[in-house]
């Protein structure tokens, strides 16, 4: 499986996978997560091939996302059947990158937002620029935090999962690293120079990134941290917006005002089930299991109101107006969530790739 979108080569005892759809940000399609996996599955039994490298071509993404107008056309005209197909391969690309038994480096040099995140957390190296912008705004849309979110997200230290989850908060490459999302962090300028040092010494990554010079600017969320601990502690969306509330309105709190205002923006739904997610894949001890409980949840939430309606009035027509519904917190029901949770038949259950 090939695509003019994705770039495949060897060099050397390297594989390099670059993302080539520069008009979208590379924004990933069924046919580039196919070619992904393709070339993955070759390089596991290439005993040439010791480790992989995962950047973009040119422009300003590492990867936007998924292919939000392909999802949005399949919720509205075939009833969700390719976007569950969509979603269905798109994690066993992630699952197969995140058991993949030799290292890949992915150079998170730009948007990092939605499936890209996918992509790049499962890498044992991930590395930051300041050009990185990390994302997961699906709450925005009315779709969640999905490609393997709930396991990485729920594995941050101070909540900092459920605060990204819930707002969308973009984090630049000094704030990844600080939050363990990167291991690395590089000036843009030397990205270059790092890739043709592990095409050179694939088996030393962690020493080639770590002797490269350049050093991150402080975090600017550090200085937040303990907001974020006390405001997004609680597991109950109310309590959440109740807390920020109560500080914006008896405090003055410019932050939690901030905050409490952008999550007017979200949709009830995506929220509720955002949390509930988090807390159910921290309990999680196989990434399977998590994809297995995304998929059930992305199969439910493509076909309900929020994701047609979230994308129209963010991505097509820009109006920033969504009409979610359920259109409050409280009438996102306890009922709801359960049947957005609950297993799908046998034949219909999301499997790894060759299971």
């Amino acid at each position: 499986m090939t695509s003019e979108d994705v770039l495949i080569h060897k060099h050397g005892r390297v594989g390099h996978i670059s993302l080539n759809r520069p008009k979208a940000l590379h924004a990933l399609t069924l046919d580039m997560c196919h070619a992904m996996s393709a070339a993955l599955t070759e390089w596991a039994d290439d005993d040439e091939v010791e480790a992989v490298i995962l950047d973009h071509a040119e422009g300003r993404g590492f990867c936007a996302g998924g292919d939000i107008a392909f999802l949005r056309n399949s919720a509205l005209n075939d009833g969700g059947t390719s976007g569950r197909k969509f979603f269905h391969d798109e994690y066993q690309l992630n699952h197969q990158m995140f058991t993949y038994e030799k290292p890949i480096v992915a150079f998170m040099d730009g948007i990092t937002m939605g499936g890209g995140v996918g992509i790049a957390l499962p890498c044992k190296y991930r590395v930051a620029t300041e050009n990185t912008r990390f994302a997961m705004p699906e709450t925005g849309i009315g779709l969640f935090p999905d490609v393997g979110g709930g396991w990485y997200l729920s594995r941050l230290g101070g909540r900092l999962g459920q605060f990204l989850a819930l707002t969308g908060a973009r984090l630049d490459g000094a704030e990844c690293l600080w939050a363990g999302i990167a291991t690395h962090y590089l000036p843009a300028e030397m990205v270059a120079e790092a890739k043709s040092r592990i095409i050179e010494k694939p088996d030393r990554i962690s020493g080639v990134l770590s002797e490269m010079p350049g050093s991150p600017p402080k975090a600017r969320i550090e200085e937040n941290a303990d907001k974020i601990i006390k405001h997004f502690a609680s597991d109950s969306y109310e309590d959440i917006l109740a807390s920020l509330e109560a500080d914006a309105e008896n405090n003055g709190s410019d932050w939690a005002t901030k905050e409490r205002d952008t999550l007017g923006t979200k949709s009830p739904q995506t929220c509720k089930v955002a949390l509930r997610q988090l807390a159910e894949s921290a309990k999680l001890d196989d990434f399977a299991d998590n994809m297995r409980m995304e998929y059930r949840i992305a199969s439910r939430v493509l076909t309900r109101p929020d994701f047609a309606e979230g994308v129209r009035a963010v991505i097509v027509d820009k109006t920033n107006d969504p009409k979610w519904d359920p259109a409050t917190p409280e009438g996102v029901t306890d009922e709801l969530l359960d049947a957005i949770f609950a297993p799908l038949p046998d034949n219909e259950e999301w499997k790894p790739l060759g299971g």
